[in-house]
């Protein structure tokens, strides 16, 4: 075992089954204690055996409706034309929930008696049992309320009361503990330095595990010290029923997780054939089972959903919770690699009449991908993956109503687009602008092929110096799209505060020393730097990390606030972003192309009105770099 750094990759089905055996056969209890719990306190909670009514409910037949109780009998031949009178103690009033008197069997509403002085006049005749609640309609008493295994929702407690409960057996909240390490982990509210983060895993992990119903603590971190970790498990597992170790699950210098398992109880899994999340384990120590799961945020929340969930699920007698699912077109092709699951998160949002599936970023440090994410798919080990337009199942994240309401923007990043994201959310909360940046030409392509409502655009024609129109007419030919003035933008080079280089324009690029981030082929931004660069009569070649490409303008920014790069082109709004100067090279357009038939559509509306707002135009100049005097004008 420790000649190999990981035992196998175990597809996930098999993995798990490997975890079970290792449980049962170091004595892991299977289930829960099964305590007594208020029915007050019961939601939640799975319950430990099956709940029978004690007492009908209702116990009693009663009025369900507020009005006159009668004998159903009086009222025979009443009509418009020849009502029945009944004098009082022929009736009775009574009240919604009310026991019904003796001898009457059927109730009258209140709006369909008529009186005159005590006497009750109805117009119409009842039925046996109109608007009366038999006793025992709701449940009889000796009848199965709830089954074992139910985890209990409010209806579910509020009937068991009325069906007599005072007291539940259910079983006990499952406790999750969770153990962060590393040398460079810190505590949230601490400053940190070069080289260290914040451990927001912990976090996260505890956070999932309430939400599956659990108690969950975090522990204090321990450092890369196999002897520390070590003590700490031993010290933990006996107080929990999932001991969850954050980071050192790989197989680095520094990563002791699987030996320490391996050491103190046995380990039964080192290595999953899921991506992300690949250096996952999973062992027991003593009797309490332990979950290695690795350092990454997405990784680590996709450990908890693969393995804890179904884990925790199992103690309780329950079933892991399964999010609703629906199909949806593949906005763009989708790589992934073959032997292992391939878990992507994804954006939503309906589209011509489908919905439409956009992948989100897919490192597994990528934090902000579980926060965009509206739905899950799994590219199974066998697949290499899909092409765009391709349906593909997704696992729901989000309410359908809000998918529902997504305005899908493809094509070029700005951060114009992310303000109007959160303005747009601050107006109406059902409203989300949901952005993926794939360059300008991508957004056009995605356009044509009926895969989001706008697309970014500032693609400039070397031909006829004019932006995105010519190519709306090469890409999207009698489509009918429309085309509206988003903003003027200044585009520059980003540079480091005080630009310490001296740089002064697109032809210093080319200086020994100096280190250029690019952007992706066909994003708008590449294609001006080629346009700047053949003016000059400068080739790609000379200019030092032209093939390193970002994928927006914020990550250009972050590249050379990192010191990894010495310039980038991009916007004035990102530079400021992060403190860094800017080198003026042009002021351009930036548009948004209109699917056909969108521009109308009550979707976009809240959208078209926003770019009208005095206060929206006023936040978005502030971000520097900006014009808004053309923002909303449709230019095509």
């Amino acid at each position: 075992m420790a000649d190999s750094p990981f035992i196998r990759d175990v597809p996930a089905v098999r993995a798990l089954d490997a975890w079970r055996s290792a449980r049962d056969a170091s004595g892991c209890p299977a289930r829960l204690p099964a305590v007594l719990a208020r029915v007050q306190d019961a939601a939640g909670l799975v319950t430990a055996e099956p709940v029978w009514a004690t007492r009908s409910s209702p116990p009693f037949d009663a009025a369900g409706m507020d009005g006159i109780a009668v004998r159903a009998a009086d009222t025979l031949g009443a009509s418009e034309t020849t009502p029945v009178y009944l004098e009082p103690g022929a009736y009775d009033v009574v009240d919604t929930g009310d026991p019904m008197p003796g001898g009457r069997d059927a109730v009258v509403m209140r709006e369909h008696v008529h009186y005159s002085g005590n006497t009750a006049e109805l117009r119409a005749a009842v039925p046996p049992y109109q608007h009366v609640r038999s006793i025992g309609e709701d449940v009889s008493a000796t009848e199965l309320l709830l089954p074992e295994g139910h985890r209990l929702r409010a209806t579910d407690v509020a009937a068991a009361a009325a069906a007599g409960a005072t007291q539940l057996l259910v079983r006990r909240r499952p406790v999750v503990a969770i153990l962060p390490t590393g040398d460079e982990v810190r505590p949230i509210g601490e400053q940190t330095g070069a080289g260290e983060i914040i451990d927001t895993n912990s976090l996260m992990l505890a956070t999932q595990a309430r939400e599956a119903g659990c108690e969950a603590h975090c522990l204090p971190i321990e450092p890369d010290d196999p002897a520390r970790i070590g003590a700490a498990v031993s010290a933990a597992v006996s107080g929990c029923d999932l001991l969850i170790i954050v980071a050192g699950s790989s197989a680095g210098r520094d990563d002791y997780t699987a030996r320490v398992v391996a050491e103190l109880g046995t380990l039964a899994v080192h290595g999953v054939a899921v991506r992300p999340g690949h250096p996952v384990v999973l062992g027991v120590v003593g009797s309490t089972p332990v979950l290695g799961a690795p350092g990454y945020p997405v990784s680590a929340a996709l450990t908890f959903d693969i393995f804890a969930e179904p884990l925790l699920a199992e103690l309780e007698g329950s079933t892991p919770r399964r999010r609703p699912r629906i199909t949806a077109r593949l906005a763009r092709k989708l790589a992934s690699p073959l032997g292992m699951d391939d878990w992507v998160r994804v954006r939503l949002g309906m589209v011509g009449g489908a919905m439409v599936a956009t992948p989100l970023p897919r490192g597994a440090g990528v934090l902000t991908s579980l926060v965009r994410a509206d739905g899950l798919l799994v590219v199974p080990a066998g697949q290499e993956g899909h092409h765009p337009g391709e349906h593909v199942e997704v696992e729901l994240l989000r309410g359908i109503d809000e998918i529902f309401r997504t305005i899908v923007a493809i094509g070029s990043h700005d951060l114009v687009l992310d303000l109007a994201a959160s303005a747009l959310r601050a107006e109406d909360p059902l409203i989300t602008l949901a952005s993926s940046n794939v360059g300008s030409l991508g957004g056009l392509v995605a356009l044509r092929d009926g895969l989001c409502h706008i697309a970014g655009s500032h693609l400039l024609d070397p031909a006829t110096g004019e932006y995105t129109l010519p190519y709306l007419d090469r890409i999207l030919p009698g489509a009918g799209a429309c085309v509206v003035r988003l903003v003027h933008r200044d585009q520059g080079l980003i540079v480091a505060p005080g630009n310490p280089l001296g740089l002064a324009g697109i032809e210093d690029l080319t200086r020994a020393g100096v280190r250029y981030v690019n952007r992706q082929r066909g994003a708008g931004t590449r294609v001006l730097l080629d346009h700047e660069l053949g003016q000059r009569g400068i080739g790609p070649g000379a200019v030092d990390g032209y093939a390193r490409e970002e994928p927006t303008h914020l990550a250009v920014a972050a590249a050379v606030a990192a010191r990894r790069a010495d310039a980038g082109l991009g916007i004035m709004a990102a530079a400021r972003a992060f403190g860094l100067g800017f080198v003026p090279v042009t002021r351009e357009p930036y548009d948004l192309v209109v699917a056909p038939g969108a521009m109308e559509s009550p979707l976009l509306a809240p959208l078209w009105a926003l770019l009208h707002s005095d206060r929206f135009q006023a936040a978005v100049t502030e971000l520097g770099g900006y014009s808004t005097k053309e923002m909303g004008r449709r230019i095509r």
